[in-house]
């Protein structure tokens, strides 16, 4: 098999015109130039070079590997110089998962960032509702995934967990509720009142909604349910009943809801952005993350 350095070294000669001045070119000595030859010579079973006066002149095959180690150099320069870019991450696949009010909020300013400090990498985004996007990052399918994280949930092992924000959750009340007119409620105050649902599917967010009803002495009666936020809040101006919806979640706010505070208890969902263990120093996830959390200060 013949050894691309080696014909690095031919072409050098042959560019040189001569096995000494090759030598002091690339810093050899001139009978390692010659050993080095000697040795591509007997890999390729052919003579490469012949002497012409006090220099060399390529044969035919001389020439052949000549040309072709002009296209391996540049290729091996293409070759390293996209590694560096890989290793530095200018370059690659970044998968991120998020949340609905995530993605809303948080998430685009973050690509944003990405898209100018880091145009190579290639980014995988997807909608995924908080609780499921864990066995994306345990199996290495994604590489960071936004997640609501309550304080008793377990963590995987080698899964870095940084804290984002705390998204505080409001009460969202009819314009004419007879509670409006209050700034700051008791959550025990809306026990008997009809409920609109928010977070239909077990996970996180309704635990932290039905554990906050819990700890204020009753369960909330769910007289109808909403898949998101806005369409929540359509349902509570039509006077259907109230909700508690977080803060992120509010986007534009109705004009037909009041919204208030909520204490005693005042649920908080926690917001974590999980990071994947072979991602971890990744520099594209790091910007990533700093830009997220630059967008959480802002919110």
């Amino acid at each position: 098999m013949l050894d691309v350095r080696r014909m690095q070294v031919l072409r050098a000669v042959i560019s040189s015109g001569s096995i000494t001045a090759a030598a002091r070119n690339l810093g050899y000595t001139p009978s390692a130039i010659s050993q080095q030859l000697s040795t591509l010579e007997r890999e390729a079973g052919v003579e490469l070079l012949e002497r012409v006066g006090r220099g060399v002149r390529p044969t035919p095959a001389g020439s052949l590997l000549s040309e072709h180690a002009e296209t391996l150099s540049t290729q091996l320069a293409k070759a390293e110089a996209a590694l560096t870019e890989l290793k530095e991450g200018r370059t690659g696949r970044l998968a991120i998962r998020y949340f609905a009010t995530a993605g809303a909020s948080l998430v685009p300013l973050a690509v944003a960032a990405l898209r100018r400090d880091f145009p190579g990498v290639r980014l995988d985004l997807k909608l995924v509702e908080p609780d499921y996007s864990m066995p994306e990052i345990e199996s290495g399918k994604a590489d960071v995934a936004m997640i609501v994280l309550p304080s008793d949930a377990p963590r995987l092992k080698g899964v870095e967990y940084i804290h984002v924000l705390d998204d505080p959750y409001r009460a969202i009340l009819p314009k004419n509720h007879r509670l409006a007119r209050k700034r700051v409620l008791d959550l025990g105050e809306l026990a008997e009142d009809p409920w609109v649902g928010v977070d239909g599917l077990p996970g996180a967010c309704r635990d932290i909604l039905l554990d906050a009803c819990g700890a204020a002495g009753f369960a909330p009666n769910h007289v109808v349910e909403s898949e998101d936020y806005q369409t929540a809040q359509g349902f509570v101006a039509a006077g259907l009943g109230v909700a508690l919806i977080p803060e992120l979640g509010l986007g534009a706010p109705h004009p037909g809801v009041a919204i208030r505070k909520v204490r005693r208890p005042d649920p908080v969902r926690s917001i974590h952005a999980a990071v994947a263990a072979h991602a971890r120093d990744h520099p594209a996830v790091r910007r990533f993350l700093s830009a997220i959390r630059e967008g959480a200060q802002a919110a």
